[in-house]
């Protein structure tokens, strides 16, 4: 018995070993968004571009994401798992030089569209390995991971605010983070699972449609991706432009909202085991909404901060249980979890746009208006999140054999 228990904790190493490099991962590429957010500004003044024109800019990583995600799962089929991740893991991080290179609002388009693309490919060759990592585990780990991501992101912003405050030109800036997050991401790649499909094994398909059941839940998934893409992308010009602040203090902003992702997001999973799925999502609801109420109605930066902050802290583990709930709604779950992915990143592209145009025919405070209200819908929307009786907090069923439950992403 002893030499089994032995065996079982050997072949786990690895696996143990692989989660803490995907978490890694996931901070990678949280990093690079991180960076990139705090010095939207700063792009937007070199280039002089109007809110419209921001905008219209900023809902080009969603288009390439979503033109491109369907591509992640045949390049991994085609090269491994590890392989697949290393190689768009790279072009994301090191395409980070390239937004405050370019010349003019078309290019500046062009290079987003690379931009979005690659970042959604990496996104779900990593996601997928998650994935993989907690059915071998046998236990949640996704909220951590995603958690690991918003801590990333707050890396990333942090280096963001110090660079915006010193007023440091965002070529160098995003060059050198460019740079080290490349290479930091090739070394923590070795360690992620190495899963390699056989040569009988058919491709995964490129689109499913998703079910009826899936639609109602991804509603929900997406007044959180709207309104984490809107906060994420526009506090900073929020801050600078309605309220008439330094540049740093304008990044600052987003760095408290990442940090309050972050925090709710590496505590979910113990929150959600304690409160449920439906309490947790209604309660984040309410914090989001008080949140949005304070931002467009704060006369200080510091009110806005804590605005923000509340709407990072109300909507941080709604998209994961979003995900859990569509692998609960039918029988066919890997097609309702694509199609609330599909859901969700049709939220992350209309929220720059919209954003953008409201801003242009209205103000920036109206714009959180529509933010706030979409957070309101998170209270309304919260009970189709409800776990049914006989699983546990993560939505799996007691004693479960994993390879019956295992999510698979677009």
């Amino acid at each position: 018995m002893g030499r089994l228990k032995e065996t079982g904790a050997s072949e786990m190493r690895p696996v143990r070993r692989a989660r803490i490099a995907v978490a890694a991962v996931f901070a990678v590429h949280g990093a690079v968004t991180g960076n990139f957010a705090t010095r939207i500004p700063w792009i937007q003044e070199r280039l002089d571009l109007s809110a419209g024109q921001l905008g219209l800019a900023l809902a080009f990583p969603a288009i390439g994401a979503s033109l491109a995600m369907p591509l992640a799962g045949r390049i991994s089929h085609r090269f491994g798992a590890r392989a697949a991740l290393r190689g768009l893991l790279a072009l994301w991080t090191a395409w980070l030089v390239m937004p405050p290179l370019a010349p003019g609002l078309v290019w500046l388009c062009g290079v987003l569209l690379v931009f979005g693309a690659t970042a959604g490919m990496s996104d779900v060759a990593m996601n997928a390995l998650g994935v993989e990592v907690e059915n071998r585990l046998g236990r949640s780990i996704m909220s951590g991971l995603h958690g690991m991501w918003s801590v990333g992101a707050l890396t990333g912003s942090a280096a963001g605010t110090v660079a915006a405050h010193a007023e440091a030109d965002a070529r160098l800036h995003l060059g050198i983070a460019a740079a080290v997050l490349t290479v930091l991401g090739a070394v923590v790649c070795h360690w992620v699972l190495d899963l390699r499909s056989t040569p009988e094994e058919h491709p995964p398909p490129r689109f499913a449609l998703p079910p009826r059941s899936a639609l109602i839940i991804g509603a929900v998934g997406f007044c959180a991706v709207f309104a984490e893409g809107a906060s994420l992308d526009w506090s900073a010009v929020y801050l600078r432009d309605v309220l008439d602040t330094s540049p740093g203090v304008a990044a600052a902003c987003t760095t408290a909202f990442s940090c309050t992702m972050a925090g709710a997001r590496l505590v979910g999973d113990a929150v959600v085991g304690r409160f449920g799925a439906v309490r947790t999502v209604r309660t984040g609801g309410v914090l989001a909404t008080a949140g949005g109420l304070l931002v467009v109605t704060a006369s200080t930066p510091a009110l806005a901060i804590a605005g923000f902050g509340l709407i990072g802290l109300g909507i941080a583990v709604v998209v994961p249980l979003a995900f859990a709930a569509a692998g609960r709604s039918g029988p066919a779950p890997s097609q309702a979890i694509a199609g609330v992915a599909t859901i969700t990143y049709t939220s992350g592209l209309i929220a720059p746009a919209a954003m953008g145009s409201i801003a242009d025919l209205t103000s920036l405070t109206i714009s959180f208006c529509l933010v706030t209200t979409l957070a309101l819908g998170l209270v309304a929307g919260a009970g189709v999140l409800r776990i049914p009786a006989g699983t546990d907090a993560a939505g799996s069923a007691p004693h479960s054999d994993p390879s019956t439950s295992r999510a698979s992403l677009p």
